[in-house]
Parts: structure tokens; sequence; C-alpha cells
């Protein structure tokens, strides 16, 4: 009975850890900004193309829109995932094949309790 309780619980925790998660990677896969931009922190910040700024959600989700626009999505990949040593945040890292080539993709989440949020967004070709 411990045994199940214990697996029951993990699994409960590792559900909790990826709340959002597979639905921020499919709506960059599709380019769905408005999903992806749901889990937008108040402010973001962006890195693309060579330039890095911290923006408002809005201003965020206007230039990755842009950048999702010019680059339509293929499909997205996921390479690496992991969580810092107090579970507070989550870094999630793939590669998002678009008409232009394939961009790798960093982003970095902080937990809120019930989900993560997205603080940072990255794109390298």
């Amino acid at each position: 009975m411990k045994k199940i309780l214990f697996v029951l619980s993990f699994l409960s925790l590792v559900s909790f850890a990826n709340a959002g998660i597979p639905e921020i990677f499919k709506a960059i896969g599709s380019g769905d900004i408005t999903t992806l931009s749901s889990y937008f922190d108040e402010n973001v910040e962006v890195y693309m193309e060579g330039n890095q700024e911290v923006l408002s959600k809005t201003e965020a989700t206007e230039m990755i829109k842009n950048f999702l626009n010019r680059n339509k999505p293929k499909s997205f990949v996921q390479a690496h995932q992991g969580a810092s040593k107090g579970k507070d945040a989550q870094y999630c890292i793939g590669d998002l094949s678009t008409i232009n080539g394939t961009f790798r993709v960093y982003i970095y989440l902080k937990n809120t309790g019930s989900s993560y949020i997205i603080q940072e967004i990255r794109f390298d070709k």
C-alpha cells in the first residue's frame, strides 16, 4: 500500500511539474501565438535574430507573432527539459522546424504554484 501511495504521489508531482509545458510545445510547433502568449509572464525576455529585449506581454506577443508569420512553423521537437534545484523553475529546449530552416528554442519558465509561466524565450538560428 505504501508503494502505491508513493507512486501515485510521484506521478501527481510529475504531472504538476509539467503543467502547461506540452501545450507550450504544441503552440510553438503550430504557430499558435494565442495559446503561447497565454503562458507569458507580465514581462518576458525575448531573444531573436540577435536582439535581446525585456518586453511587456503584449509587446512580446506581437514580436513573436511577427517572427512566426515570417517563419511558418512545421514542427517542434523537444530536445531537453529540466528543473532548477529548488523546483521553482523549469527550462525547455527544442528545435523549431520552419519554412526558413530550423531554430533552436530555449524557454525558461517560473513556477506560479499551479502552473508555469514563460519568463524568457529565445530563438537561435
